[in-house]
């Protein structure tokens, strides 16, 4: 039985109420309802596959979930992958195997067998990503981020120069944004990278400290195979948006980071 939606009311309500409208009511209430005509388990596969194919990976993660509440197992979800890599691209394959891993786990196989790979995110306590020496806040996902973030403010809410605590889960980046005021980061625990417009990448290790100036397109977030977390030090203006936000960053170009 189709699950009643409410992302589209939950993050764009307010912003854009008539698209949250046509999201959980016409897409997900109506469209993804009629299973007389196909299964929310095909349905699941058929969107993962489309979604796939179109290197459209933030939506690909919230839909892998749902695939696997929906019946999908992680055998199915593999070969489902495999086959698209030879139509939908090798480097698309790889982006979306990482996701697969984050959203079914690398514990025991379906037949039995064992992984060993080394577990993919550092933790503290074995479930939860490290946020260095601060606590792991709140949950902070939302659409500018790839995957899992966490927020643990260190200033008060009226500070006329913001900071806090930032841990993004393993391959969770950020979208390109400009800071009107510049924006410092401070990297406290994990592995991660750091992109300017016009520059390559930066890798980035507890200790390191960034300075995006003012105006200056940039993006950051975790490595593939280990959470990050920084501190992020924002000044804002009265009035003033702290953050502009536009496109993500080539998803084939960050999975390639590794």
């Amino acid at each position: 039985m189709a699950i009643k939606q409410t992302a589209g009311h939950d993050q764009l309500g307010r912003f854009a109420p008539q698209f949250a409208q046509l999201n959980d009511d016409v897409l997900f209430g109506q469209v993804w309802s009629r299973e007389d005509e196909l299964s929310a388990r095909d349905r699941s596969m058929i969107t993962c596959a489309g979604l796939m194919s179109m290197g459209l990976f933030p939506q690909l993660k919230s839909h892998m979930a749902m695939a696997k509440g929906n019946g999908v197992t992680r055998t199915e979800m593999v070969a489902l992958i495999t086959h698209l890599a030879f139509y939908a691209g090798w480097p698309k394959a790889w982006s979306a195997f990482d996701l697969a891993k984050e959203v079914y786990g690398e514990g025991d196989n379906e037949d039995g067998s064992r992984d060993t790979a080394a577990p993919a995110t550092p933790s503290k306590a074995g479930t939860e990503p490290d946020s260095g020496p601060y606590p792991l806040g709140d949950p902070a996902d939302g659409p500018n981020f790839t995957g899992h973030v966490w927020l643990h403010p260190l200033t008060g809410p009226d500070a006329e120069c913001p900071a806090s605590n930032v841990t993004f889960a393993p391959g969770c980046v950020n979208r390109w944004h400009t800071h009107p005021h510049g924006q410092l980061l401070i990297v406290t625990a994990g592995l991660g990278w750091e992109q300017e417009e016009g520059r390559q990448p930066r890798r980035l290790e507890p200790g390191d400290v960034v300075f995006c100036p003012a105006g200056v397109r940039h993006w950051h977030g975790a490595s593939g195979r280990s959470s990050m977390a920084h501190i992020a030090v924002t000044p804002a203006s009265k009035g003033q948006s702290p953050v502009e936000w536009m496109e993500f960053p080539d998803p084939d170009q960050v999975a390639a980071l590794g």
